[in-house]
């Protein structure tokens, strides 16, 4: 009798075949994306992040977990993860880094641009040298991120760029004071919604994701000392409790895959309800 049980997943939620790009991809929401993307049949995966060390040594330890999953969706010796120090604040960097990924993969299918920083600051005591900084990376680094990789999508007909956002584009977060940051998210999910339109006609899909309140290690270790803050952030979130970096993984996967061919554009919130209210 022929087996007719339904495949586990969709197939075009796969991201067999497909070269990835995630900038920030050495700690935090990055790595959580390039974790998402191995578990989903992701074989070739270039991450950027600012210090070479840390980024060669996170991409050995993804490939070590590619090995280790490759039972589920791919042979182990197919898993190619390169780690490419890069400041995503500099132009010229960021085009090394591309032109690199090029030569080893050939091509380039999605991009991540993931890396940011954040500063917590009264807007009159902000100091200019960390606003300029804050600017530099947040905005400037993903743009240069979604250029270099609209560059190589184009000619080979098309791919899928994420721009990471934040709820902050939406809100204006409590009691932490960070204007800059929020005006930053801000410029990332409209720079996604203008270059989805620029782009539209070349099969170069841009969208935003915009995470809410995450338990990566840096906010972590923030609320281990700060019980108040921890409680007023839950309390804010109608869900009740803060997200976990893989509740991100679906909405990540998603906007990578051809499950979202015809979705550009648009903005995916993962926040536990925090921007309805």
């Amino acid at each position: 009798m022929t087996d007719r049980s339904p495949p586990i997943t969709l197939p075009t939620f796969s991201l067999q075949g497909k070269v990835c790009v995630v900038t920030g991809g050495a700690k935090g929401l990055g790595f959580e994306f390039c974790r998402a993307f191995i578990q989903s049949g992701c074989t070739s995966l270039a991450i950027l992040d600012l210090i070479p060390t840390e980024t060669e040594a996170a991409a050995e330890e993804l490939t070590k977990y590619g090995i280790a999953s490759a039972k589920y969706n791919h042979r182990a010796e197919d898993v190619k993860v390169h780690g490419i120090g890069c400041d995503v604040s500099s132009e010229t960097a960021v085009q090394e880094a591309f032109d690199k990924i090029m030569k080893a993969y050939g091509r380039i299918d999605v991009v991540v641009a993931s890396a940011g920083i954040v500063h917590n600051y009264p807007a009159l005591d902000y100091p200019t040298e960390r606003m300029k900084q804050l600017y530099d990376v947040n905005v400037h680094g993903v743009f240069y991120t979604a250029r270099e990789g609209a560059k190589y999508m184009i000619p080979q007909g098309g791919g899928s760029i994420i721009l990471i956002s934040s709820m902050s584009a939406n809100i204006v977060n409590q009691p932490q004071l960070q204007t800059p940051y929020n005006a930053s998210k801000a410029a990332v999910k409209h720079m996604a919604a203008s270059l989805a339109v620029e782009w539209a006609k070349q099969n170069v899909r841009v969208n935003s994701l915009s995470p809410g309140y995450m338990l990566t290690k840096l906010t972590q270790d923030i609320l281990a000392k700060n019980q108040e803050l921890k409680n007023t952030w839950e309390g804010l979130t109608p869900m009740g409790r803060l997200g976990k970096p893989e509740d991100l993984s679906g909405a990540i996967v998603f906007l990578a895959s051809d499950a979202s061919s015809f979705v550009t554009g648009t903005e995916i919130r993962v926040d536990g309800g925090y921007c309805v209210i």
